[in-house]
């Protein structure tokens, strides 16, 4: 803050807008108006003494503005330079720009960002990188095993045959696969990665949690694709050298082998073991598909909980319930702090609170004295006694103080939030009595 703002706040803040006329006029170019009338030296007399100058009539610019307000501009003890510098504030004063719409991290009610952990991030996205690799080389071994297999002499003859016997277009369907598998290997712009400034404590790559999911996907697609390249080159194979052949045995129902995997009963005997209790046998049954599968699966899960927990230090349960708990209360903070600022001459309330009126004082302090002292009145009416212009109730007072009035009382509604609106006029309604500017306007029994 300027010393030349400074001193406009402090000392002319309460009757003159920096930007328009109010209880007092524009300032803005007044000096130079009081030099084209030729009385540039008596412009600081004026500041100090308003009454005196007037009275005196040598001046014409001080008889030219005495009635701009019912209000007499009170004396003010400042020096030519201090003048001068809140002067040089008003005329170089531009409008702050309007606030954004959008609200910035470090402001209150603004949402709690988590960012991701770019460090742990860009460990993981090594190691899916890694995996990428491997797979496509795979793709590209088995592909080549593929091409080559179907490329010999052999294979020809024993797919030459198969179509002639079954007539499918099995040299058509083997082009459609191998341009099929041709497109996995097409460039695609997936992730949007972007490089970080080290300084900033960021590694040198940003990776989101966005292209983790997306490399996941990427790894899952490829490793269904070597499945796919494994069962085609089996396929392959088994249509020039045939499976050794079984002994038929009885068919067992689809859902009875996904989930059980059982022997029939008319070949049990086959998988009885050899030890034997009692006359009781036991079966060597294989264990049930879906128990293995399961226990697979929490060999997975253990994994992947091991790494992200214990080696990339993942955001427990309890650190996301507290970002969550966090969030919520700066949005509930965000929102109280609204519905408090919604107050106006319809849903004003009187403050008895300490802390309150302790603030109204403050700010009655720093706004008021000029014209009403410490209450009892001076340019502006006695505020403590019970006679009052505008009515004694809360919601009277604080219009009062919000809009100003036609009487020289200026608007604080450019000065004062809301809030702080409703926390002086508590504190003038709770003022005791002062002797001190005789009564004016109408007498109101004390609240």
């Amino acid at each position: 803050m300027s010393q030349g703002e400074a001193l406009f706040k402090a000392k002319c803040n309460t009757c003159h807008a920096v930007d328009k006329n109010s209880t007092g006029p524009l300032l803005k170019g007044v000096k130079a108006k009081w030099n084209d009338a030729g009385e540039g030296t008596l412009i600081y007399e004026w500041v100090k003494n308003s009454k005196a100058l007037i009275s005196g009539g040598k001046s014409k610019m001080a008889l030219a503005i005495k009635d701009f307000s019912q209000t007499d501009m009170p004396p003010q003890q400042a020096t030519p330079e201090e003048v001068d510098q809140i002067l040089d504030y008003v005329n170089s004063y531009t409008p702050p720009p309007p606030p954004s719409e959008n609200t910035s991290a470090g402001s209150p009610g603004a949402p709690v960002e988590l960012l991701p952990d770019y460090h742990g991030n860009l460990t993981i996205f090594y190691a899916l990188i890694t995996l990428t690799i491997i797979l496509l080389v795979a793709i590209i071994l088995m592909s080549n095993s593929i091409l080559t297999f179907v490329k010999s002499d052999l294979f020809k003859t024993k797919l030459k045959e198969k179509d002639e016997k079954d007539n499918s277009g099995g040299l058509g369907k083997l082009l459609l696969v191998i341009v099929a598998l041709g497109t996995l290997f097409i460039p695609n712009d997936v992730l949007a990665l972007s490089t970080a400034d080290p300084a900033q404590g960021l590694p040198w790559l940003k990776v989101e949690n966005a292209d983790i999911y997306v490399m996941i996907c990427i790894n899952i697609v490829l490793l269904l694709v070597v499945v796919y390249l494994r069962n085609l080159f089996n396929n392959f194979y088994y249509m020039v050298y045939k499976h050794k052949e079984k002994a038929i045995k009885p068919k067992q129902s689809k859902v009875a082998k996904v989930l059980v995997d059982s022997v029939p009963i008319e070949d049990e005997a086959s998988i009885l073991m050899d030890h034997e209790y009692d006359g009781i046998r036991e079966l060597d049954n294989n264990l049930p598909p879906w128990w293995v599968w399961g226990f697979y699966l929490t060999i997975l899960f253990a994994i992947g909980y091991l790494l992200y927990f214990h080696v990339f230090n993942g955001a427990s349960q309890e650190t996301e319930y507290k970002n969550e708990m966090a969030k919520a209360q700066t949005e509930i903070d965000a929102y109280l702090k609204k519905a408090a600022m919604n107050v106006d001459e319809t849903n004003v309330t009187l403050q008895t609170d300490p802390q309150a009126l302790e603030t109204g004082k403050s700010i009655f302090q720093a706004n008021c004295t000029t014209c009403h002292k410490d209450g009892s009145g001076d340019i502006g009416p006695n505020l403590t006694d019970n006679f009052w212009l505008y009515g004694n109730d809360i919601k009277n007072v604080f219009g009062t103080i919000k809009n100003g009035t036609s009487n020289g009382m200026p608007e604080h509604a450019s000065k004062l939030n809301p809030i702080q609106l409703q926390d002086v006029a508590s504190y003038v309604l709770s003022l005791k009595y002062i002797p001190g500017k005789a009564p004016q306007g109408t007498e109101y029994p004390k609240k």
